[in-house]
């Protein structure tokens, strides 16, 4: 393509918190600084300079950086893992996030069209304020962990920046997972106190939680109490639930006051995320304080653009690292818009009716969901306003292209769209978009400020213009403390720094375009190899989606004749059939488009998809069933039920 999708206007580039930031850094250093790539480059190269440029910039509080007069910034920073930011600093997450007690919108809340509320920046830190207080009684202190079991909820947002205030550790999951997966995570990490809600709406129906989390509080050791938020105005009964306290019961003793917020070092731990994928139990990964607060203060005030004021929604679960991320903006002094329910209830309009109902100015989604509003013929831009929104962020799978086009001419066709990647491993992007380049179809803008992007082959050789694996060859601050209960660090070293020493190996499989972009073919571990020859699975999935006839698809290579060989899953649009005639213009497709080695050998027709609750198809869940091998942590899928669909599939077509 000769041309960009999208250009900022020189207006655009001048007003854009990544000029002011070049600005910044250059005048303090004394170094040129004349656009976004040779940021970049100061970043890795001078990576003490450039992120306390970035505390500077972004005004994180803290009661000292230094000890001594000692300037320490990063040490051992030339070992994975093991570097140390800032090993003096003392400071707090959640005082960062409630610095500003305005009067505006802080919290705005939609659970699909049944419930709207909203809470000022002045209301937020008074209701975080009564929490804190009532878990300090409870005897919350530092390094004691909470759990949630909520939806995305204001008092999700209120309880761990209570949480984070004492010094204490955040863990949240979402209500649509099952006791035994709530269990399979929490039971690992032992919350001293669990907050759950009565019950949630998805797609126009009410669920309850109650039994849910009763079962789960029971299986709990050490748990000193259940709190329960009403999620909306119906009366809640805890008859049922010994031991159960509702949140204004638990708090009633407390009056609002300033916070004392505990004075932590930079590497505290601030959360405990969970991986998604169904290869074994869940992997409980700890972030700290500071590269929480650092890393998104890069990503959301540089790479997304957002200043005071601007109003900030991602569709999300508190289950995906992206509620975390969307918490943060309120460092940025941004309005967090909330939504919790399904993306398409009540009609495939809602989140676009939000959007123009508060104003949205940024609006983060899935690579799915613009699919799906592609297959469904959807025209927002023809039945929406949509004039306040800048920036569209994507992520969770890679958007293909078409993806792209189907945004500018469909959505909006100014809009600056953020094609981003990273994972729940840094809670944060290694790539992702810059306000100050162009737009180019099916490429994510940048790799991420700060992150020592590389591409390498298979013998750990860095390679250019290639396929190959995503690594990261220097520290940066949001890298995990560790994994929990993980003592010595072995499953921490074994799940990124084995295949190549002291290198971060991150499993996604991408390429550097001319346009110094990058394109993500797929996870690593899911690579097709027939004939040994490497092919990222969303190569195919780009060709396969653009027949009308196919809604979805999922691809894995299988065992077979001493070699592998591609097979190909797809979810037709209702009424249809796979007929031979079809098959073949899928391979047909394919081949035209990809290479012969992309055509699979094998197409079955399946009626769903395994993914995980965050949206993500399983590709490594669905070829251990296809083998015949056990799938662990089934409980992280959204779907357990559609992997039975698969068994024995592929053989029978041999």
């Amino acid at each position: 393509m000769s041309q960009p999708l999208w250009q900022p206007t020189q207006d655009q580039i001048r007003d854009s918190n990544m000029t002011a930031f070049m600005a910044a850094v250059s005048g303090r250093w004394d170094v040129e600084i004349p656009d976004s790539d040779a940021l970049y480059d100061f970043s890795i190269n001078e990576r003490g300079k450039f992120w306390q440029s970035v505390i500077a910039f972004a005004d994180i509080k803290a009661t000292t950086w230094y000890a001594g007069g000692i300037e320490r910034v990063l040490v051992d920073g030339d070992i994975m893992p093991g570097a140390k930011w800032f090993p003096d600093a003392r400071l707090n997450f959640a005082e960062n996030m409630l610095r500003r007690q305005t009067q505006d919108d802080c919290l705005v809340f939609w659970s699909e069209d049944k419930i709207k509320r909203r809470l000022t920046f002045r209301q937020t830190y008074e209701k975080v304020s009564v929490l804190a207080q009532a878990l300090k009684r409870l005897g919350v202190k530092p390094g004691d962990r909470v759990g949630a079991y909520l939806p995305n909820m204001p008092e999700a947002i209120i309880a761990m920046l209570a949480t984070s205030s004492l010094g204490a550790v955040w863990s949240s999951t979402s209500p649509d997972f099952g006791v035994q997966g709530v269990l399979d995570r929490f039971g690992q990490i032992t919350p001293k106190v669990l907050f759950a809600a009565d019950g949630y709406y998805y797609n126009a129906k009410r669920h309850d939680c109650l039994a849910k989390t009763a079962d789960i509080a029971a299986g709990l050791e050490g748990l000193a109490a259940t709190v329960i938020i009403p999620f909306g105005d119906q009366a809640v009964d805890l008859g049922t639930f010994p031991g159960a306290v509702l949140i204004d019961d638990f708090t009633k003793d407390f009056q609002p006051g300033d916070i004392a917020f505990a004075q932590l070092p930079f590497d505290h731990p601030l959360y405990i995320l969970f991986s998604s994928g169904t290869t074994g139990a869940p992997k409980c990964i700890v972030h700290s304080q500071g590269g929480a607060l650092l890393k998104h203060a890069t990503e959301h005030r540089l790479h997304g653009d957002i200043k005071p004021g601007d109003r900030v929604f991602f569709f999300t679960t508190c289950g995906w690292m992206m509620w975390n991320w969307l918490a943060t903006a309120m460092a940025a002094g941004a309005t967090l818009l909330l939504y919790d329910g399904s993306p398409f209830s009540p009609s495939p309009d809602i989140l676009f009716d939000f959007a123009d109902a508060e104003k949205m100015t940024h609006f983060g989604t899935s690579a799915k969901f613009i699919d799906a509003l592609a297959k469904a013929g959807r025209e927002p831009a023809k039945s929406h306003d949509l004039g306040s929104l800048r920036i569209m962020f994507s992520t969770g799978s890679p958007l293909v292209a078409e993806g792209f086009d189907y945004v500018y001419a469909n959505i909006k066709g100014d809009i600056h769209l953020a094609s981003i990647s990273g994972g729940t491993d840094i809670m944060g992007i290694f790539c992702g978009s810059d306000p100050t380049k162009p737009v180019w179809r099916g490429e994510i803008q940048a790799p991420a400020l700060g992150v020592a992007l590389e591409v390498f082959d298979q013998g750990g050789k860095p390679i250019s213009g290639e396929k190959g694996d995503l690594v990261c060859t220097k520290a940066f601050p949001s890298m995990p403390i560790g994994f929990w209960n993980d003592d010595g660090g072995s499953k921490y070293h074994a799940a990124y720094f084995e295949a190549f020493p002291n290198v971060w190996t991150h499993g996604d499989y991408i390429e550097r375009t001319a346009h110094g972009g990058i394109i993500i073919y797929g996870r690593s571990d899911a690579t097709l190899n027939p004939g040994g020859v490497r092919i990222g699975t969303a190569e195919i999935y780009r060709q396969v989606e653009k027949l009308d006839a196919i809604l979805e698809s999922i691809v894995i290579g299988q065992d077979w004749d001493n070699d592998v060989r591609i097979v190909l899953f797809v979810v037709l649009k209702d009424g249809l059939k796979l007929t031979d005639a079809l098959s073949q213009t899928i391979k047909d497709q394919i081949r035209a488009h990809c290479t012969p080695r992309h055509v699979p050998q094998v197409v079955i027709q399946v009626a769903d998809i395994p993914r995980t609750k965050s949206g993500k198809i399983t590709e490594l869940a669905v070829r251990d069933i296809v083998h015949g091998r056990a799938v662990r942590n089934a409980e992280a899928l959204a779907n357990p039920e559609a992997l039975e669909l698969y068994r024995n599939l592929a053989a029978l077509q041999g």
